[in-house]
């Protein structure tokens, strides 16, 4: 059993920045693909980012790509997000998830962390 607790969120105004981060209890943490994905009220859950376990291959939703940085620290059990360039429409809760299948990462991961707010002032 995984277990993710993310931090980081905040208020922001447009054109700031934020970093989540997200740590996981699993001291196998490095076996997992790991990945961000957000749900703004009244939408749909998306996929955001994903990493695989090394963090040198990276995925991005075409919403966020050049804007937003996944990466992780195995040594430190944690995941990040380095969110820059934000907009009003960025604002959502944002969670952190894992899973060991690339095909499961990046739909429905089976491991999820409770969320943090993010709000993007215009």
């Amino acid at each position: 059993q995984v277990q993710l607790a993310e931090s980081g969120g905040g208020l922001v105004q447009a054109g700031g920045s934020l970093r989540l981060s997200c740590a996981a209890s699993e001291r196998t943490f490095n076996y997992y693909f790991m990945a961000w994905f957000r749900q703004a009220p009244g939408k749909e859950r998306e996929f955001v980012a994903a990493t695989n376990w090394s963090g040198r291959i990276p995925y991005y939703a075409d919403s966020v790509k050049g804007r937003f940085t996944i990466s992780r620290d195995n040594a430190k059990n944690t995941l990040y997000l380095q969110m820059n360039s934000l907009k009003p429409e960025d604002s959502a809760v944002y969670y952190c998830a894992a899973d060991q299948s690339l095909a499961q990462i990046r739909t429905i991961p089976k491991y999820w962390g409770q969320g943090t707010q993010v709000t993007v002032s215009s």
